[in-house]
């Protein structure tokens, strides 16, 4: 990332290759926030709001909303910088979901620039990425693509 006298200034579709690799902090998941996020979304199946309920579920205990995991790591990817006043939209992302995310578990991103793509009419270009949502005992809890239109070098 670059300041200017603007303020922070993240990577251009040029400074972006095949190959590029990011790594986020970590982020623990907390009670509070399952009880914010059910309440944000209207989101209040038992499965993420009911201790009682989950004892009997093979999951044993209360599960943080995928869409929260998801959140988080989008969140904690716009952190490192590399987007900021850089990119132009979020075109898509494709996930898999494979573990639950429990409370108190911590997780991070790993992402990978699998294909750069010039949109000069839009532009720039697109940037796709391999996503991977990691536990702090290293597993994937969600993988996935995710692009995004990153702007041009000004000339």
């Amino acid at each position: 990332m670059k300041y200017t006298e603007d303020g922070p200034l993240g990577l251009y579709f040029e400074e972006i290759t095949e190959g590029m690799r990011f790594v986020t902090r970590g982020r623990t998941v907390t009670e509070s926030d399952i009880v914010q996020f059910a309440t944000l979304t209207g989101d209040y199946n038992p499965m993420h709001t009911n201790a009682e309920y989950m004892e009997s579920h093979p999951m044993g205990q209360r599960v943080a909303h995928g869409m929260l995991a998801l959140s988080y790591a989008v969140g904690l990817i716009y952190q490192l910088g590399f987007m900021e006043r850089t990119v132009l939209a979020f075109r898509g992302l494709e996930m898999k979901f494979s573990l639950p995310v429990f409370i108190g578990d911590t997780i991070h991103v790993e992402a990978v620039v699998t294909e750069m793509k010039p949109m000069k009419r839009l532009g720039g270009g697109i940037a796709t990425c391999e996503v991977k949502i990691i536990n702090q005992a290293g597993k994937t809890v969600q993988s996935g693509i995710m692009t995004l239109l990153m702007a041009s070098k000004p000339e």
